[in-house]
């Protein structure tokens, strides 16, 4: 009986994997194609709108990862997954500090051009 709920877990485990890396990869390409279609149109907004959505396509990666302990048989194993995760962590973090830089530089200039009334 063990046997056959450990088989269901990894099934079920493995399918959340894919689809998890499936929409990560679907958001990175969408972002990506928005991005070189904005950058095209000069759209001042090109670079938030890119790292707004890596961020979100790398979030659905990092969910993948951490669905992949799960499937851990071996210390080695735990050791690259958990650099992966780092990895990816690592490059959320300072997507969404650059996310953060541009919306405050973009609302200063936006409060830059504001005149005051006369």
């Amino acid at each position: 009986m063990m046997g056959v709920l450990q088989e269901i877990l990894h099934l079920i485990v493995e399918f959340a994997i894919l689809i998890f890396e499936y929409i990560g990869v679907g958001v990175i390409l969408c972002a990506g194609i928005r991005g070189i279609l904005n950058y095209i149109r000069r759209n001042p907004s090109t670079r938030l709108d890119l790292a707004k959505g890596l961020a979100m396509g790398l979030e659905f990666k990092l969910g993948s990862e951490i669905l992949r302990t799960v499937e851990v048989r071996e210390m080695e194993e735990l050791l690259f997954v958990g650099g992966i995760i780092a990895l990816r962590a690592v490059l959320t973090i300072l997507i969404h500090w650059e996310i953060k830089n541009e919306e405050m530089q973009n609302q200063k200039e936006g409060d830059s051009h504001v005149q005051p009334p006369t």
